[in-house]
C-alpha cells in the first residue's frame, strides 16, 4: 500500500475511535420504575431564617432511588434584605398554584409537599409518607446531546394528565449579608434552576426541553413529573443524571 493511502487509513481509524464513543456518551436514557418516587418539593428561601434546617434536611437525601427531592426557591421574602438567587417568578407562583388547589389559607417557608399534600410535620415525622406500589403510567427520559425527549405511556389511553420539567442542581453556597440569615453560610442541594410546566394531555405523549450548558461546578439533573390534573398530586416521576 501506498505511504499517503497507509497514513489516511490509520488517521481515518483513529477519528473513528474518537467520534464513536463521544457520540455514544452524548446520549443516555432512564425509564421511571414500577414504583414511583415520593416526590418531595421544599419551598425555601434564603431570606428565611427556619429554612437553612429544612435545606440541609432536604440535602440529606441524596442518591436515594425512593425518594426525588426538589428545592423550590420562593421569592417573596427578597423585602427583607437578601435576594435570593435562586428564586424566580415560576418556582414562587408553583407554591402559590399548589396552596390553592389545596384550599390552604396562605403560603409559608419552608413548606414540604410529599406526593403532592402538604406535610407540615416534616421535620419531626421519623419515616417519609408511602406512595402508591404501582404507577398509572410510565416515563422514559432520553437525552441526546442538549435536547431530552420524555415519552410518556399511559395505562388508560383516554385518561388526562398534566406535568413538569425540573431542571436541577447540586453544590450551591451562598454568603447571605443581610436579612434574616445574615451572616450564615448556606448550602442548597436540589435547586430547581428551571421549572416548566406542562400543558395538561390525554393518553400517550412525547415532549422536548432544550438544555442550555452545564456548569461543571454543579451536577445537574433533568426531571420529569407527571401529576393527576385535578389535584397536580404527582403519580409518576424519574430523573436523568447523565
Amino acid at each position: 500500500m501506498h505511504t499517503t493511502a497507509i497514513v489516511a487509513t490509520l488517521l481515518g481509524g483513529m477519528l473513528s475511535m474518537a467520534s464513536g464513543p463521544a457520540a455514544s456518551a452524548a446520549a443516555c436514557e432512564r425509564r421511571s420504575p414500577a414504583k414511583p418516587p415520593l416526590v418531595l418539593e421544599l419551598y425555601t428561601s434564603e431570606g428565611c431564617s427556619s429554612c437553612p434546617p429544612a435545606d440541609r434536611w432536604l440535602s440529606q437525601l441524596k442518591g436515594r432511588d425512593d425518594v426525588l427531592p426538589l428545592a423550590f426557591h420562593v421569592g417573596y421574602w427578597n423585602r427583607l434584605g437578601w435576594v435570593d438567587r435562586f428564586a424566580t417568578r415560576e418556582t414562587t407562583d408553583r407554591q402559590y398554584q399548589m396552596a390553592k388547589v389545596q384550599g390552604l389559607p396562605n403560603v409559608y417557608t419552608p413548606q414540604v409537599l410529599a406526593q403532592g399534600r402538604d406535610w407540615p410535620t416534616w421535620h419531626r415525622d421519623g419515616a417519609l409518607p408511602d406512595v402508591a406500589s404501582t404507577a398509572p403510567v410510565t416515563i422514559v427520559l432520553r437525552r441526546d446531546g442538549a435536547r431530552v425527549t420524555a415519552e410518556v405511556a399511559a395505562g388508560a389511553p383516554a385518561t388526562r394528565w398534566t406535568g413538569y420539567w425540573a431542571v436541577v442542581e447540586d453544590g450551591h453556597r451562598s454568603r447571605v449579608t443581610a436579612g434574616e440569615n445574615r451572616g450564615e453560610n448556606l448550602v442548597h442541594d436540589h435547586v430547581v434552576r428551571r421549572y416548566q410546566p406542562v400543558a395538561a394531555w390525554t393518553g400517550a405523549q412525547q415532549m422536548t426541553l432544550d438544555l442550555s450548558p452545564p456548569d461543571p461546578q454543579h451536577p445537574r439533573r433533568v426531571v420529569f413529573v407527571v401529576s393527576d390534573p385535578a389535584t397536580l398530586r404527582p403519580v409518576q416521576a424519574v430523573s436523568l443524571d447523565c
